[in-house]
């Protein structure tokens, strides 16, 4: 619809969507954005469409995951060992009980109209053979809340990394730490044993600490958080288990919410944490001093807005329950208010 002057009925603008908008616009090109009930124009110079009027702003709660950690590798040479679980990655929440033990954070306040950007931080890549340590998960990130990237589970003799959760420390020839969490985020990871089964940690959770490993039993992954931001209980931020060396030695299980399981045969490589849970990569098992097996991979994190009433911004999938409109974002993006 073209732009219409009437002496009468005053100025008429065009309208779209934000899907319809006109495409290759020109520098000042105004209209009416339906999805978005606002008045935009076209600034070539920033190359958007900017808000003419915003409307009144409005209050939103959300869940920022982070990536979680991989978890460590095993192989080590001349030496026995077994790889340390990874950590989850950080928990905060405003809609519930955030992680490391944290009360709900303060609701946060958006210009309607605006734009936020939405990263949803990927999971660490377990250790590969070589007496390696996993990675870091990545931070996730809505507007000014970051939520610290998982620590990762460590390899021989390594003690485990800090993060969002900290991962657990490596199964080696003498005791080994697992890495810090962060405050309010999550916990800290478990520490690695000695012979003879060298049980590593397990990595932490954003509900509890990983269990340390001891001579003869991996310790598990720390527990999971249950939020309901959703509209039904969903548990994330799992750290991974922590493996163990020689068969007569018993495997860390992961955490509830995804974490990766310690491998479970002899030798055998850590199990892969559930995506978009945030939850820790579970750590290798060893059998002999030359055996090549690689810790899991962090499962990635994710990010859910929602508020009460109807549909206001746009961005993420789309959702509503119980009087919210919920967007959640697996992969990162822009959450237009």
């Amino acid at each position: 619809m073209a732009m219409t002057l009437d002496g009468t009925t005053g100025l008429v603008l065009p309208t779209w969507t934000t899907a319809g908008r006109p495409a290759g616009p020109q520098n000042g090109q105004m209209g009416i954005n339906t999805t978005l009930g606002y008045i935009e124009w076209y600034s070539s110079t920033l190359g958007l469409w900017v808000p003419i009027y915003q409307g009144p702003n409005y209050t939103v709660e959300y869940l920022v995951v982070a990536g979680g950690g991989g978890g460590g590798a095993a192989r080590s040479s001349s030496s026995y060992a077994s790889g340390g679980g990874g950590g989850a990655g950080g928990y905060r929440t405003s809609a519930g009980t955030s992680g490391g033990g944290g009360s709900a954070e303060s609701q946060v306040t958006l210009n309607a109209g605006a734009s936020y950007s939405v990263t949803v931080g990927g999971g660490g890549a377990g250790g590969i053979p070589g007496n390696n340590s996993g990675t870091n998960g990545s931070n996730s990130v809505f507007g000014s809340i970051t939520s610290v990237g998982g620590g990762a589970g460590s390899g021989y003799p390594v003690n485990g990394v800090s993060g969002g959760s900290g991962g657990g420390g490596g199964g080696a020839g003498g005791v080994t730490t697992g890495g810090s969490g962060t405050s309010n985020q999550g916990y800290a990871g478990g520490n690695g044993a000695s012979s003879p089964s060298y049980g590593a940690g397990g990595g932490g959770g954003a509900g509890s600490a990983g269990v340390n490993g001891t001579t003869t039993v991996g310790g598990n992954g720390g527990s999971g958080v249950s939020s309901n931001i959703t509209g039904s209980a969903v548990t994330r931020a799992g750290g991974g288990g922590g493996g163990v060396y020689t068969n007569t030695g018993t495997p860390g299980t992961g955490g509830s919410g995804g974490g990766g399981n310690a491998g479970a045969t002899f030798p055998s490589n850590g199990s892969a944490a559930t995506a978009n849970t945030g939850s820790g990569g579970g750590g290798a098992t060893d059998n002999t001093a030359d055996d090549a097996v690689s810790g899991g991979n962090g499962g990635s994190g994710i990010v859910v807005i929602r508020y009460a009433g109807g549909q206001r911004g746009t961005g993420g999938t789309v959702t509503s329950s119980g009087g919210y409109t919920i967007h959640t974002f697996t992969s990162s993006g822009t959450f237009t208010a």
